[in-house]
């Protein structure tokens, strides 16, 4: 024997609407409660399918004092379903105005652009410089190291980092100072700490190289002496 196959969603709301236009009057949810089972639609279900209905505007639904009561009139329904029916309208024809805009703009793209010879050859060309331009990017970026506003960039970031390191150097010699005055008992304790966060005995403010030979300038004389 097969199971009884349950309302659906549609089906339930048919049903509850069935209440309302059967009896024409005003109810409070809990009387629809009651009255669900007797339509075929269990009363757990009954409360989302009535606000299904009244988010669709099929029941209308207000607060009276501390209660809130539903209701929904043949009349009412037959308005709605009619403006519900003039907005698809609406949309319908808006939709096809939309279509026939479209078509007529995608035929004035294909103006000028039917397939011929000289149109795939334009495009074969058209292919080929992109893939060139491909081409010349990328080795552009492999002398980029060799870029004098990078090089400049690079000297004067190293120039910074330089500059704050030493200032946390002098820092540190300070605070190292401070607790040398502060706690003289604590000597041993304090040299032991300073080792186990790295100050070590050779802790010194950083010394600034030189600086190297600009990649420029290596550049020209490799062409003043011929090296390829």
């Amino acid at each position: 024997m097969s199971k009884k196959r349950g309302l659906s969603l549609e089906e339930k709301r048919e049903r509850i609407l069935q209440i309302f236009y059967e009896s024409q009057d005003f109810f409070l949810l809990k009387e629809l409660e009651k009255l669900g089972p007797k339509k075929g639609v269990i009363t757990q279900s009954v409360k989302d399918v009535v606000q299904s209905l009244v988010d669709d505007d099929l029941v209308s639904k207000d607060k009276i004092g501390t209660s809130v009561y539903f209701w929904s009139l043949p009349s009412c329904a037959g308005n709605q379903l009619r403006n519900v029916h003039r907005k698809l309208e609406s949309d319908l024809h808006s939709s096809k105005k939309r279509f026939s805009e479209l078509v007529d703009q995608c035929n004035e793209l294909k103006k000028g652009r039917e397939e011929s010879d000289e149109r795939e050859e334009a495009l074969a060309e058209l292919k080929a410089i992109e893939l060139k331009y491909n081409e010349l990017k990328e080795e552009m970026g492999q002398y980029a190291d060799n870029d004098p506003a990078a090089f400049d960039a690079m000297k004067n970031a190293i120039e910074i980092a330089h500059g704050a390191a030493n200032r946390w150097t002098d820092n540190v010699f300070t605070l190292r100072q401070w607790c040398s005055n502060n706690f003289p008992q604590a000597k041993e304790q304090l040299e032991h700490l300073y080792k186990e966060v790295g100050i070590t005995d050779d802790f010194d403010y950083v010394e600034l190289s030189p600086p190297a030979i600009p990649l420029r300038a290596v550049g020209d004389q490799m062409l003043l002496e011929g090296t390829p």
